[in-house]
C-alpha cells in the first residue's frame, strides 16, 4: 500500500517549518522536503561544525525562535532533507518527484493529499558594465557566504542597490573585518517616510544597521549607485554616480575595491506552482507572485503557497503566511481548527510593511541608460544588449520573441539571473517561469517516472 500523506510542504524555511508544524499540531499527516542538507533555507543558514550558537544567533535575528519550531516540527513529522524537488504533477493525488542524495543522486517519488509550496526566492541582479567580472556578486550571495561559511566575500567592499537588506549586508561585513567603502542606495535612503506607522516596528533594527556602519564611519549614500565596473581579469575599481529621481546619472567618480556586492530586490521561485497550473499575478514591483486567497490557498485545489512565493517580503511574514497555510490545510481536511484573528491582523501588518518597502524602493527605469551595446545582458549565453536590440527592431515584441531571436534565457540558469532585465528591456512586466523541469535531472531519472509513489 503506497503512503499518502496528508501534506507534502516543500521548502525547509520559515515559512514551510510553520506551515507543516501548524498542520502537524492540527493532527495531520505531514512530509516536508527541502533540498539542503540542513533547514532554513535562504533566511536561517548553518555555520560549520565547531562555531557556537552564540556566533550564529548574531547572524540571524530569530534563530532561537525557528530552532524550536523546527525541534517540535522533527517530533512530528516526516522530513526529507537532501532531496530536491524537479517536478511536481497531479496524478489522482499531488505527486513530488524529487532526487535524493548528492554525487549519485536517487530518484524518490512522495505522494500527499494536499501540498504546500514554500520554495522562497532568490537575488535580482541587474545587469550593467562589468558585472561579469570575479568580484561582483549579489548581495543575497556576500550574505550567503558569510552566514553560511563565515567567508568574507573581500578585502574592500563596495555594496549597492536599493532596498533595505543592504544594511544588514554591509553592517555584516563591516563587522566580519572588511573594509566596506560605501553603501550606496539608489533611491532615497528615507524610502520609509511616508510610512511612519509601518516603518516604527522596524526603527530598532534600522537603528542597529546605522549604528555598526557609522561606528566604522561606512557613508550611506542615497540616490547613488554602481553604474560600472572595471578591471582585466577581476574587479579593481567601479564607478559610482549620482542619480536622479528616475536613475539617470549626474555626475560620477571612481572608487578603488576588489569586492561590488549589490542587489536589487528579490524574485520568488515559481517553477512548481506554475507547472501545476498555478494562477499568478504582478506584485507591486512588477515580478510575478502567486495569487493566493486569506488562507493562502492557489486557484489549484489543494494547493497551497507561502512565503515569498506570494510575494516578497521577509522572514516575519513568511513565517505568519506558513501558520495560516498549515492551519487553513487542516480546516479544508476536516480537522477543528479555531480561529487565530490575532494572526490575521499580524499578516495583514506585515504584508503591508512589505507592500511599503515594495513602492519606497522600486526599481526605475533609468538604469537602461547604464547599459552600453557590448554589456551582456545575459552571462550564461553571453548576449549583448546590441543583440537584444537587434531581435526588438527584427520585431520581437515581447521577452519570449527576445528569447527566440537572441537566445537570452537558454544557459545554465534558464533565464533565472536575466528574465527581468529582458521583460524590462522589452517593454513589459516579467512573466512567470514556464519549466518543466524545475532542477538538472538525469535522462535515466526521466525515464523512471513511471515508479509508484514511496513505498509506506
Amino acid at each position: 500500500m503506497s503512503a499518502v500523506y496528508d501534506l507534502a510542504v516543500i521548502g525547509a524555511g520559515p515559512a514551510g517549518v510553520a506551515g507543516a508544524l501548524s498542520a502537524c499540531l492540527a493532527g495531520l499527516d505531514v512530509v516536508l522536503v527541502d533540498a539542503a542538507a540542513r533547514p532554513g533555507g535562504q533566511y536561517f543558514r548553518h555555520l560549520p561544525e565547531g562555531f557556537g550558537a552564540r556566533r550564529q544567533g548574531a547572524l540571524h535575528h530569530g534563530l532561537d525562535r525557528f530552532a524550536r519550531q523546527w525541534e517540535a516540527l522533527g517530533e512530528r513529522a516526516t522530513v526529507l532533507l537532501g532531496h530536491r524537488v524537479w517536478a511536481v504533477e497531479r496524478a489522482g493525488t499531488l505527486v513530488v518527484r524529487c532526487l535524493e542524495g548528492d554525487r549519485e543522486e536517487r530518484p524518490r517519488t512522495v505522494a500527499a493529499r494536499t501540498l504546500l509550496i514554500a520554495t522562497g526566492a532568490h537575488d535580482r541582479p541587474l545587469p550593467f558594465p562589468g558585472w561579469d567580472l570575479p568580484g561582483v556578486l549579489t548581495a543575497g550571495g556576500a550574505q550567503a557566504l558569510l552566514k553560511g561559511d563565515l567567508v568574507v566575500a573581500g578585502h574592500e567592499v563596495v555594496v549597492a542597490g536599493t532596498g533595505p537588506f543592504l544594511l544588514p549586508v554591509a553592517a555584516g561585513l563591516a563587522e566580519a573585518g572588511a573594509d566596506v567603502l560605501g553603501v550606496y542606495e539608489a533611491n532615497s535612503r528615507f524610502g520609509l517616510a511616508g510610512h511612519p506607522l509601518l516603518a516604527a516596528s522596524r526603527v530598532a533594527e534600522a537603528l542597529g544597521y546605522g549604528a555598526s556602519l557609522a561606528r566604522r564611519r561606512v557613508p550611506y549614500r542615497g540616490r547613488h549607485a554602481v553604474v560600472e565596473a572595471h578591471g582585466e581579469d577581476r574587479l579593481t575599481h567601479v564607478t559610482v554616480a549620482r542619480l536622479d529621481a528616475h536613475w539617470r546619472p549626474v555626475a560620477t567618480r571612481t572608487l578603488e575595491c576588489d569586492t561590488l556586492a549589490y542587489g536589487y530586490g528579490f524574485v520568488p521561485q515559481l517553477e512548481l506552482p506554475v507547472q501545476l497550473g498555478c494562477e499568478t499575478r504582478h506584485g507591486l514591483d512588477g515580478a510575478p507572485v502567486v495569487a493566493v486567497d486569506a488562507g493562502m490557498r492557489t486557484s489549484v485545489p489543494g494547493v497551497y503557497a507561502a512565503g515569498e512565493t506570494t510575494g516578497v517580503g521577509g522572514a516575519a511574514l513568511a513565517e505568519a503566511e506558513g501558520r495560516v497555510a498549515g492551519r487553513a490545510v487542516a480546516a479544508d481536511l476536516g480537522r477543528r481548527v479555531p480561529p487565530l484573528p490575532a494572526l490575521s491582523r499580524r499578516v495583514d501588518r506585515l504584508s503591508a510593511f512589505a507592500g511599503a518597502l515594495l513602492e519606497a524602493y522600486p526599481v526605475r527605469p533609468g538604469w537602461q541608460g547604464w547599459l552600453r551595446g557590448d554589456t551582456l545582458v545575459c552571462r550564461c549565453e553571453e548576449v549583448p544588449l546590441s543583440a537584444v536590440r537587434e531581435a526588438l527592431e527584427l520585431g520581437a515584441t515581447d521577452a519570449r520573441s527576445v528569447k527566440l531571436l537572441a537566445r537570452p534565457g537558454m544557459g545554465w540558469c534558464q533565464g533565472r539571473m536575466c528574465s527581468h532585465a529582458v521583460a524590462w528591456l522589452a517593454g513589459e512586466d516579467p512573466a512567470p517561469p514556464r519549466r518543466p523541469i524545475a532542477q538538472p535531472v538525469r535522462l535515466g531519472d526521466l525515464a523512471a517516472m513511471t515508479e509508484s509513489p514511496e513505498e509506506g
